[in-house]
Order: structure tokens, then sequence, then C-alpha cells
């Protein structure tokens, strides 16, 4: 007995503020996610597996129109004509009070109920199925205790959408933990909700798949599904990736690195390990470019430079499609700052003024936090959506006191002064 577990397709999620970036592969993007159901469904197809799983959030939220409940639905008719079965439990995102235009789906799909926990027998592959959707997106209670016990001489899943005792970039809901799932006496729980894919039990087999594409920056790394085959109670799974579009987070150090020439080369090494065996998607790239070079005072001199410099080495990246989403700056100006401390000039004078607010508690700190937050809070909301400092860090705070430094040092210098 073979099937597939997936959660989280978050079809036709929308990408916000994609119009803000010069060159983004805009419809690629915005397309990813349906491209990722289709791949599912052709995996689905090719392996012949007997059901296909779903733990919810098939949709984002409400449909604008029609289109997106179409497609989706166009999915289920291909594995319906195959003879595969598909089983759905509804989440956060598109739980039955979110989701309110409606599709009579194909004969082959089960959605279970929101009012009860429910146990679907399949009988010819002595397979138990329970779950239990969301009736409204948020839902507080754990679900697991109204689930219905295992039937005895079945292979026994649970499909649950949860954020068990909590997940960090997810909202709780329908928390439970990893006791009470074992516990339940089943032998695998196909779980959905958690974006990242992890393996919380053996045996019994508790997985998160994961979701099916990663939709921005913060969601790195390999997206897909699991493909189970089950043999005389055995059970072997796979990961099996299937997202079409490829975020990373990269670091490229430039350490010793005073050539404008020299990116590509430090570039193409940072990339290689993101490029291995994955030459088939568009990889969406975050780059952050760290250490102490002279490369600083020529990007103080002439802001934007070594972002173009990024966008230019990844043109000439020929074996992969890569698109630079953002280019970062965490770089300093080599300096010996305890002997610029000790200058009757300029550069001395920022030197002591930036020791003397990062110091342990001072005023001066927390005066820096409360103008940055009042400066942050006054700034529309496009500038700052995705990352933004944490103010509440002083680690944070003092790290962006010395970007800061690093930055006034290096226009000082290509002002004229020597530092």
């Amino acid at each position: 007995m073979r099937f597939i577990h997936a959660s989280d397709l978050h079809i036709d999620s929308p990408l916000r503020g994609l119009d803000r970036y010069d060159g983004a592969p805009v419809e690629r993007l915005r397309t990813a996610t349906r491209s990722a159901c289709e791949r599912l469904v052709d995996r689905a197809l090719a392996e012949r597996v007997d059901f296909l799983l779903l733990a919810g959030d098939i949709y984002d939220r409400d449909w604008q129109d029609f289109h997106t409940g179409l497609f989706f639905r166009g999915q289920l008719v291909r594995l319906e004509r195959a003879g595969i079965r598909c089983f759905i439990v509804q989440g956060n995102h598109d739980a039955q009070g979110v989701i309110s235009r409606q599709l009579t789906l194909p004969s082959n799909v089960t959605v279970f109920s929101s009012r009860a926990a429910q146990t679907i027998r399949l009988e010819d592959l002595s397979v138990a199925i329970h779950g239990r959707s969301f009736p409204e997106r948020e839902v507080n209670e754990d679900l697991v205790p109204s689930y219905p016990p295992p039937v005895p001489g079945f292979f026994n899943i649970g499909l649950l959408h949860t954020s068990l005792t909590g997940r960090a970039g997810h909202d709780t809901y329908a928390p439970t933990d990893l006791p009470t799932l074992v516990a339940k006496g089943y032998d695998y729980w196909a779980l959905g909700h958690v974006h990242a894919r992890e393996v919380l039990n053996e045996r019994p087999r508790i997985v998160f798949c994961g979701n099916l594409q990663g939709r921005h920056a913060k969601e790195t790394g390999a997206k897909g599904c699991e493909l189970v085959t089950v043999d005389a109670g055995r059970i072997e799974a796979e990961c099996i990736a299937l997202d079409v579009v490829r975020w990373s987070q990269l670091s490229v150090p430039l350490d010793g690195v005073d050539r404008l020439e020299s990116l590509n080369e430090a570039f193409a090494r940072a990339l290689e390990p993101v490029l291995t065996g994955t030459m088939d998607r568009l990889h969406a790239v975050r780059v952050t470019l760290t250490g102490s070079t002279e490369l600083h005072r020529l990007e103080a001199a002439q802001p934007g430079t070594l972002a173009a410099a990024m966008h230019a080495a990844a043109q000439d990246i020929g074996a992969a499609e890569i698109w630079i989403e953002q280019v970062r700056l965490d770089l300093s100006t080599p300096l010996d700052r305890t002997q610029a401390a000790q200058r009757q000039d300029a550069v001395g004078e920022l030197v002591r003024l930036v020791d003397t607010i990062a110091g342990d508690d001072t005023e001066l700190l927390r005066r820096a936090q409360a103008e940055l937050g009042d400066l942050l809070g006054a700034m529309p909301a496009e500038v700052t959506a995705g990352d933004v400092p944490r103010l509440d860090d002083p680690a944070e705070l003092r790290s962006l006191l010395m970007d800061a430094e690093g930055t006034v040092l290096a226009r000082l210098s290509a002002s004229g002064e020597d530092a």
C-alpha cells in the first residue's frame, strides 16, 4: 500500500510587493503554488499511489473568484480518472467558515466533517483514516481526544491540522502534544500547518510534511510531500521535493575581498551547495554580504554598487536560473577601533560616540531605541514589510549602530578623511 501525505498548498497565495523588485519573475512566482500542485498530482499518478492525504490549508484564503477552486478541482479530476482517492481536512486558512464559495468535488474526494471526527475505512487496503476539519479559522481546542479509537487489524492514519505545542512563525491552532498523539494508538499521523518538514516520531510515525511550495525568503530549502509505502506494517517514507521555486538565504563572506571583480567568484563559491542537484527550478536568493572589506568604502561612495554587482554575478551563472530577491549588507570597513578612538578628529569622535551609545543599559541606548522605533512607526507599510530590526533586542540594536558607524566611516573616507 502506498500513499502521499501533503499539506499547506496555499494555492494562489497572494505574493505582495513583488512589483517593487525590478526584473522580478512576477508571473513565475505568482503561479508557483499552482505549478507545485500540478507536480504533486503528476507524482501521485507516476507512483500509482492508492490515495492522497491533504492535511489542510489547500487554499490561502477565501477565493476572489471561482478560478482558484476550479483549478484545484481539475487536479482532483486527474486523480479520479486514475482511480486515486483523496482525503482532506480543512485547516485555519481554508476552514468552512473562511471559504464562502463552493464547488461540488469529484466522487474520489472525501472532505472530513468539521462537526465531529470521522473514520473512513478502506476495506480493500485494511486502512482506517481518521480526521476532522476546522469549522472556523480559530480552533483553540485539542481535537485529538475527539478522534475515534484505532480500528483493530487496520493500518490507522490520523489526518490533523495542528500547531502542536507551538512552532515559531505559526499561529496556535488545535494545540496538542506528542504524548497525546502517540497514546491514540494510530500507526501514522499526517500533520499539517507547520511549513517546515519535521519528523517528530518514528513508531508511530508522526510527521509535518511541510508546505508544498515556499512563498517567501523565510520559507527556504526543499518543499514537497511524503511518499509512504507500508508493507506488512513496516513503514518506508521518502521526502519528495516538488517546489518549482526554491528560496534560499545565502551568506557571502567578503573578508579580504577588495576588488569588485572578485565578487563573482565569492558569490559562485557560496552558491554552489545551493545549486547542487537542483538545476531544474528557479532559485530565489536573498544574499547577505558579510565581513570586513574595502568594498564597504566603495558602497558608501556609490550606494547600490554591491547589489548591482550581485545581480550581475547571478546573470553570469549559466547552469541555473537565479533571481536575487534582495541584497543585504553586513559589512565593515577595515579599522583598528581602539586606535581610531584615540584620534582627535571626526573619525575618533564617531567611534567614541558609538561606544558610548552601545554601552550596557545606557540612557543613550534607550533613547536610540525610542527614536528608531518612532522612525519605523512613521514609515509606510510597504517600506517596513518583511524583516525589520528588533529594537527591543540590545544586541541587534548594537549591531545596527556598528553598521551605521561603518557606513559613516566609509563616507568620511570617500570625502577625503583618512579613516
